[in-house]
């Protein structure tokens, strides 16, 4: 298991605001999208015509953060703790936390991107340092020991297949010992690549020749040469890839296929773990990672400026000027800032730098986002189950188009079920270029009605008693919601040059899992903390 527009500005930028949509006979529940207005992602389009109005304010600062998610977030605390002050976030949206953001519905919590943390290993000490700084582990008797209360509670994950629920997410029903002894094949193949040296953040590990080898063939083409063709051998890696990378096995590299694998765990055949369970611990809360955000967040309360759009940066020799359209005032703000932090996708710096460096262009030339959907369902009453392996945090539908969903109530302790909020993940990064730009378009062109009926019909397969028992459904969209790790990207020269140390006198620096290829928490967290801890 894993671990969050069109050619407007951001990713998010161009989504409606929370509209409201009534009951219909169609669709006999309320909800709606969720996200920002989409007039603030038309900014830079006014730019560009010369139509902006002179700023009406301005202010200096000493250090500017553009982009107040993950990595941003983490920027500000590194500066925090080495006493660097009149340090200021900026964000277009209406709260912090990007892709790691939470929801309500009825009063209970839900996620609305990322919603869970691997447990780190102790080598990524920051992310361990930040973890036990918030009260969720200890260290007793020399060993580290992570809250319960915050561990997924078990039953962690189960798949439905054949008409019936099994336990884990890697198919067993009915399978032939030709596949279980491909599962077995498998599982040596990563013993054998992880020798290589795989870690979480990528960057603590090498990048050899054999790395980079692996870079430049997609994870497809790769089970292809080694003769991994199992359909529920591929249905299942297809599934890994669609979470962590957005995008099939198709469109992924080889390195990135291996490394989900590789850079935790291993991979492990039914039968092989007799040493113990051998899933890894994962945290996770009912607003998902927005539980992280929101305190890292909260001690820069006072220097967090949401609903700021950023619509360019200029840097000059003594400071740097950024301009920024305030949604709500409806007026344009010239900051400056002795030292800016472009927390924000690659794609996004590029567009907001009035000459952006050469190694920036070209990280970004061939770099694709994966569009998201992410769907929360209220329900009123528990759902009719077709029995097997019972009700779990994490249920995954064999062979389906989407995630599976995740029970926002299931670390409630509470002794009966009860009315609930279901998540739902759609990874839309298909497997090519061209499915990517289908799906994109599909995503940002079908109305609310549309997707919340293919979210529900999917979820059906399963629970044919779902849609009448469902009371709301809120969706939220991301047109380029994570880099793909596309064939070759990760040992791209331009994202090594990007991360080396800055040259004399630059004044903007770049912080964002864009930099390691992918998008996960710990990604982001290690770029916005590097430079955190970099700046003078």
């Amino acid at each position: 298991m894993s671990s969050r527009r069109r050619s407007l500005l951001f990713a998010a930028a161009s989504l409606p605001l929370v509209a409201a949509c009534k009951r219909t006979p169609e669709s006999p529940y309320d909800g709606g999208w969720v996200g920002a207005d989409h007039a603030r992602g038309h900014r830079l389009r006014d730019l560009k015509s010369g139509s902006l109005p002179t700023p009406a304010a301005t202010r200096r600062v000493n250090v500017l953060i553009v982009g107040a998610g993950v990595a941003g977030l983490a920027c500000a605390r590194a500066l925090a703790r080495r006493n660097i002050d009149d340090v200021h976030l900026v964000d277009l949206e209406d709260a912090a936390g990007g892709n790691s953001r939470g929801h309500r519905i009825a009063g209970m919590a839900c996620p609305l991107g990322a919603h869970y943390l691997p447990v780190p290993a102790e080598a990524d000490v920051d992310l361990v340092e930040l973890l036990a700084s918030l009260g969720l582990s200890r260290i007793e008797h020399g060993r580290r020991v992570y809250d319960e209360r915050h561990l997924c509670h078990s039953p962690q994950e189960r798949l439905f297949i054949g008409g019936q629920w099994q336990e884990g997410l890697l198919p067993v029903i009915d399978q032939p010992e030709a596949t279980l002894a491909q599962y077995r094949r498998f599982g040596e193949e990563v013993a054998r690549v992880a020798r290589l040296g795989f870690s979480l953040p990528t960057s603590r590990a090498p990048w050899t020749p054999s790395h980079q080898a692996l870079d430049a063939v997609t994870f497809a083409q790769w089970l292809d040469t080694h003769r991994f063709d199992a359909p529920a051998l591929r249905t299942y890696l297809d599934y890994c890839c669609r979470d962590d990378y957005g995008a099939g096995l198709g469109h992924v590299s080889a390195w990135a296929g291996l490394h989900y694998f590789a850079s935790r765990h291993g991979f492990h055949a039914p039968g092989d773990d007799a040493d113990g369970d051998t899933r890894e611990g994962v945290l996770t809360w009912p607003q998902g990672n927005g539980w992280l955000t929101e305190r890292l967040a909260e001690p820069h309360r006072e220097r967090l400026h949401t609903g700021l759009v950023a619509l360019g940066v200029e840097e000059g020799r003594h400071e740097v000027s950024v301009d920024l359209w305030h949604a709500a005032a409806e007026r344009l703000e010239r900051w400056t800032a002795k030292q800016v932090v472009l927390a924000t996708p690659l794609f996004i710096s590029a567009r907001l730098l009035r000459a952006p460096p050469a190694a920036l262009q070209a990280a970004v030339t061939p770099m694709r986002h994966a569009p998201w959907l992410v769907a929360n369902l209220h329900i009123d009453e528990p759902l009719d189950d077709a029995g097997g392996a019972p009700p779990a945090w994490d249920n995954v539908l064999h062979g389906s188009p989407a995630l599976g969903y995740v029970n926002a109530m299931h670390q409630s302790t509470r002794p009966h079920p009860g009315p609930t909020v279901l998540t739902s993940y759609w990874a839309l990064g298909g497997d090519n270029a061209e499915q990517l730009r289908a799906h994109r378009t599909r995503l940002l062109n079908d109305d609310w009605a549309t997707w919340s009926r293919v979210v529900l019909a999917d979820m059906a397969k399963a629970h044919p008693d779902l849609p009448a028992k469902v009371k709301r459904v809120d969706l939220m969209r991301y047109g380029h919601a994570m880099s793909i790790p596309l064939p070759g990207l990760r040992g791209h020269a331009a994202l090594h040059a990007l991360q080396s140390p800055a040259r004399p006198g630059t004044r903007v620096h770049f912080a964002h899992s864009d930099l390691s290829g992918y998008s996960v928490f710990e990604e982001a967290f290690f770029h916005g903390t590097r430079v955190g801890r970099a700046l003078g």
